[in-house]
């Protein structure tokens, strides 16, 4: 389940995305009960941009932004309060990480779904039976 983890420049203060892309991922397993699986936690990889300020834009004008987004099976996030949690979770690990800096409300979360049968684990396209399945044997 890929994490891309997109900044401006400077929200975080440099050599912290490390510990933004661990928290973010223990907050997602955590709230899925996946905490410690041993399928589940080695597919769960991150992708982090750092982007320059000038780059970055809310209303067509520079900001300063943080972006945390999933590509993940569509029964992951399913449910409104791993939604409303994790999404908390996430909103705070940036905050914070950010030293109170990076105002909240500059802070965005989302989650894409793929296609049923659309997901990939050892090689192998999975159902979402199937990785159920799978993850459930971690």
């Amino acid at each position: 389940m890929p994490l891309t983890l997109t900044l401006s420049e400077g929200v975080l203060p440099e050599g912290t995305e490390r510990l933004a892309v661990e928290r973010i991922t223990d907050a997602m397993l955590k709230w899925h009960g996946l905490t410690d699986n041993k399928v589940m936690t080695p597919n769960v990889t991150a992708i982090v941009h750092v982007i320059p300020k000038r780059f970055t834009f809310s209303g067509g004008k520079e900001f300063s932004g943080a972006w945390v987004e999933w590509k993940v099976p569509s029964f992951a996030f399913g449910s409104r309060e791993i939604q409303a949690g994790f999404f908390q979770d996430a909103t705070d690990i940036v905050h914070d990480l950010s030293g109170g800096k990076q105002p909240r409300d500059n802070i965005y979360v989302n989650v894409v779904h793929t296609v049923d049968g659309a997901w990939n684990l050892d090689g192998r396209a999975m159902t979402n039976e199937e990785l159920g399945e799978a993850i459930s044997k971690g």
